[in-house]
């Protein structure tokens, strides 16, 4: 893996996560209470023995630079880095990326001055554990120009993906990006061990470096998913790599509210407590978290947190978390805080007439999302009884009917949403 060179797709704007997105990138985004989606692929490499990183990014970089930075560190006499690479405007490129394949051709001066003969290309919003080393090997012993990871999905979830169809001997012939119905029975791809299955692209790419560094310098091609790959298959060897493991993309707000909750089922399908494969990320040296009188089942609950005589049912509690008495969460991620307000600081806030950070005195919280450093009054109710899907109103927003509180939101006392 040492010829192995990664790059990590940070993505666009991230408007499907919004407004979780509102102060920071997508790979910044936090997941499973005290991670990064950043560290997802980051880990994967490490584990994977990928010790060469960029991570392209190119809105809200601050937050993700800083995480990178403090987490990932290497010693002296090691070649291993975790680069970020923002977008930037030059004499030659006055644009900010326009598309995945796009924002690789812009960082290719950068790439060029390391040795390398194959390129992992990744993406930044995903939840999976895989063995890079294995996609390596296929991709080797095929002798292909492009390796695509795919992972099989239903009938059902086949319009919201690239769809390829391979041969017999795992040579992929057709893509087709997000098809409709009608085109579906064309696209089916007999497995072994799976049989007749639709199989998805997961974003994940492997190609040579003379290979990659032609296809991306077209600027009318600039997306991977859309533009590349179709236009390689035919004119290439590109093969697929099944994977069979955990994989979702975590790309919209109702699927990443689903794939944190599933981690609090009692077996969930993405494993945190695997020790030959670790997810690592900020060591941040918290105390432990405070329980006082609650009942808390089926619930994940991060470290440094402070819950006091409060009802929490399948619910994400992230770090420095502060819940207070009385409270009620049901089906909902409370993120946590960046940091301890201290007495002097609640002081400030409650003569500003804000509520202290954390969760207020009998609030009730269901279906929701409280982003980082929130403020919520007592007595809230955070419930959307009446369904609402899309809202943004005073101190929050509402997509795909999951209420959401923004990173540094103010919901204040006896307030109802």
């Amino acid at each position: 893996m040492n010829d192995v060179l990664s790059v990590i797709l940070g993505g666009g704007r991230g408007s499907r996560l919004f407004p979780l997105t509102l102060q920071r990138s997508k790979p910044a985004v936090p997941i499973a209470g005290k991670y990064r989606l950043i560290d997802i692929p980051i880990s994967n490499c490490l584990n994977s023995g990928v010790r060469r990183m960029f991570v392209l990014t190119q809105f809200n970089s601050e937050s993700l630079n800083k995480h990178v930075n403090l987490t990932y560190k290497f010693d002296l006499f090691s070649n291993a880095f975790v680069s970020i690479l923002a977008a930037e405007q030059t004499e030659e490129d006055p644009d900010w990326f326009q598309g995945t394949a796009d924002a690789v051709r812009q960082s290719l001066r950068h790439l060029e001055t390391h040795r390398w003969k194959e390129a992992l290309i990744l993406s930044g919003d995903q939840l999976y554990q895989m063995d890079y080393r294995k996609l390596m090997e296929s991709h080797r012993r095929q002798v292909a120009d492009v390796t695509v990871a795919v992972t099989p999905v239903t009938a059902e979830q086949a319009h919201a993906f690239g769809i390829l169809k391979v041969n017999k001997q795992g040579r992929i012939v057709h893509f087709d990006e997000k098809p409709p119905a009608e085109r579906l029975p064309a696209l089916v791809s007999d497995v072994p061990g799976i049989g007749q299955t639709y199989l998805a692209s997961m974003g994940i790419y492997v190609f040579g470096r003379d290979l990659l560094v032609r296809s991306v310098s077209d600027p009318s091609l600039p997306d991977f998913g859309r533009h590349i790959i179709p236009k390689l298959v035919p004119e290439t060897r590109v093969h697929a790599y099944v994977y069979r493991g955990y994989w979702e993309d975590v790309g919209t707000i109702q699927s990443y509210f689903d794939a944190n909750l599933a981690l609090c089922q009692p077996v969930p399908p993405f494993d945190f407590y695997d020790v030959s494969r670790p997810v690592f990320s900020n060591p941040r040296f918290l105390p432990a978290t405070k329980v006082e009188s609650c009942t808390i089942e089926n619930a994940l609950v991060s470290e440094g947190c402070v819950i006091v005589q409060a009802d929490v049912h399948r619910a994400l509690i992230g770090i420095r978390a502060r819940i207070g008495r009385g409270v009620k969460v049901r089906d909902s991620l409370l993120l946590g805080n960046d940091y301890y307000e201290t007495a002097e600081e609640v002081q400030r806030a409650a003569a500003a007439g804000l509520p202290p950070i954390g969760i207020g005195d009998d609030t009730v919280i269901q279906r929701a999302i409280v982003d980082k450093n929130a403020r919520i009054g007592a007595g809230v109710r955070i419930v959307n009884e009446a369904g609402v899907q899309e809202k943004d109103g005073d101190g929050y927003f509402i997509r795909e009917g999951i209420v959401i509180v923004p990173k540094n939101g103010v919901v204040r006392d006896g307030t109802v949403i």
